[in-house]
Order: C-alpha cells, then sequence, then structure tokens
C-alpha cells in the first residue's frame, strides 16, 4: 500500500512544481526552479527529521519524502537551466544560480532539520 501512496502524492508534487513553474514564467534567470529546490530542500529537512525523531509513519514519511518531494523537487530542471545559462554566454549569471541553488539547497535543509527539532 505505501507504493500506492509514493505514486500518489509523486503525481500532486508534479503538479505543484508545474503550477508553480507556470505561475512564476520563464524568465532569464530560473527562479520557479530555484525556489522550487530551495523550498523542496527544506520540507525535506524537516519531514525526515520530524518523522525519524517522533517514530511516525513510515508510509506518511514516504509519500511526503520519496513521493511529493521527490516529483516536486527537480535536479535535471536545475541541471539543465545551469548548462543553458553557462552556453548563452552567460557565465557569471549561471555561476551565480548554480551557487545560489547549491547553497541555498543546503541551508534550507539545514533550516528544516532545525525546525523540526525545535519542535519537540
Amino acid at each position: 500500500m505505501r507504493f500506492v501512496w509514493v505514486g500518489l502524492a509523486g503525481a500532486a508534487g508534479a503538479v505543484t512544481r508545474y503550477s508553480i513553474g507556470m505561475l512564476i514564467g520563464v524568465e532569464r534567470f530560473p527562479w520557479a526552479t530555484l525556489l522550487i529546490n530551495v523550498t523542496g530542500s527544506f520540507a525535506l529537512g524537516f519531514v525526515l527529521t520530524f518523522f525519524t525523531e517522533r517514530h511516525l509513519s513510515p508510509t506518511v514519511s514516504a509519500a511526503i519524502s520519496v513521493g511529493f518531494l521527490g516529483a516536486y523537487t527537480t535536479y535535471s530542471t536545475f541541471a539543465w537551466e545551469g548548462f543553458v545559462l553557462g552556453r548563452t554566454h552567460r557565465v557569471g549569471t549561471a555561476a551565480i544560480y548554480v551557487a545560489v541553488s547549491i547553497v541555498g539547497g543546503l541551508a534550507a535543509a539545514w533550516g528544516g532539520y532545525h525546525l523540526a527539532r525545535s519542535a519537540a
């Protein structure tokens, strides 16, 4: 049954990601992907810490972390957009995007972890 919940949550995560992309739109900088990956990193840090430390349902944890957040966040789009920025001679913008994505994602995961720990 866990597979079904992961699949349903994955569908919701994919639709959410697509909706945010359509809402923000495509500009000269991939704001939607950056927002999605940083908020997803925060959420994953929070969910995994919160569910693990409280011994909550592994099925719900898997549905949220693997299903929803796995479909919501996107490494492949991040890599492609960074490549395209560099390929179109916007190397400085590409470097900023990659750095902010990585550092922002790590900082967000750290923030989610600590927020979940303080909720105890």
